[in-house]
C-alpha cells in the first residue's frame, strides 16, 4: 500500500528526525498490525497555509495512493486569516486529497489541528492561549464538518495535544513543535482509527 501525507510543519516533523515524524511512525505501527505499507510520501513544509499546500499539490506529480492524510490550517489561524474563508479553502484541499485515493478500499483521513497555545513558544510571544484554543476549535469544527460531508475519516488529536503541551519531553527544542514522543501518541491514535477503516488484513500477511 502507498501512503501520501499532506500538511505543514506538523506533518513534516519540524524539529525531529525523519523516523520520528508521525506519518513515518504511523507506517511502522500499521505494519506491526499486519498491514503492508510503503514508506510515507510527504508533501509538507513549515509555515504552509491551506492555499500554499494546495498550490504545491497542483505543481506535484503525486501519483495514486491507498492512504492519504491531510493536516493543515494552523498557519491560517496564526496569520489571522478570516476564518469564514477557511471552509472553502479546506474543502478544495480535501477534495484534491481525495482524488489521490485510487480504489474503493482507499482511506483518506483528515487530522485535527493541534493546540499550540500553552507551549513555551506561545508564552514567550505573549499569545492569548484561550483565544488560540477558541479559534482552533472553530477551525477544527469546520474541518470536521467538511470531512464528514466528503466522506473522509476525521481523527481528532487536539485534546491529546493539549494534555501534552506543557511537558518539555513532549516538545521539540524550539518549544513549539511536538517531540517524537508526542508524535508517537498521535500516531497510536491515528493508527487505531485507520486500521479499523481499512479492509481486514489477510491472515499471516
Amino acid at each position: 500500500m502507498r501512503y501520501l501525507a499532506l500538511g505543514d510543519s506538523y506533518t513534516i516533523g519540524e524539529g525531529v528526525e525523519d523516523p520520528l515524524r508521525w506519518p513515518n511512525q504511523l507506517v511502522g505501527l500499521l505494519n506491526e498490525r499486519g498491514r503492508k505499507i510503503q514508506p510515507a510520501v510527504i508533501i509538507a513544509q513549515t509555515g504552509w497555509t491551506v492555499q500554499e499546500l494546495s498550490e504545491r499539490v497542483e505543481d506535484s506529480s503525486t501519483g495514486e495512493y491507498d492512504l492519504v492524510s491531510l493536516l493543515i490550517g494552523v498557519n491560517d489561524q496564526y496569520r489571522g486569516y478570516p476564518i469564514e474563508d477557511y471552509r472553502a479553502r479546506y474543502r478544495q484541499m480535501l477534495e484534491k486529497a481525495m482524488l489521490f485515493g485510487v480504489s474503493e478500499a482507499a482511506v483518506v483521513f483528515a487530522v485535527s489541528i493541534p493546540d499550540y497555545g500553552q507551549t513555551p513558544f506561545a508564552v514567550e510571544k505573549g499569545l492569548d492561549s484561550l483565544r488560540i484554543a477558541e479559534q482552533l476549535d472553530e477551525y477544527n469544527a469546520i474541518a470536521a464538518d467538511v470531512a464528514h460531508q466528503l466522506g473522509a475519516l476525521w481523527i481528532d488529536i487536539t485534546a491529546l495535544s493539549r494534555l501534552q503541551s506543557g511537558q518539555s519531553a513532549m516538545l521539540a527544542q524550539d518549544g513549539l513543535h511536538p517531540s517524537g514522543e508526542q508524535y508517537r501518541l498521535w500516531a497510536e491514535t491515528i493508527a487505531q482509527a485507520v486500521d479499523q477503516a481499512l479492509p481486514s488484513a489477510p491472515p499471516n500477511s
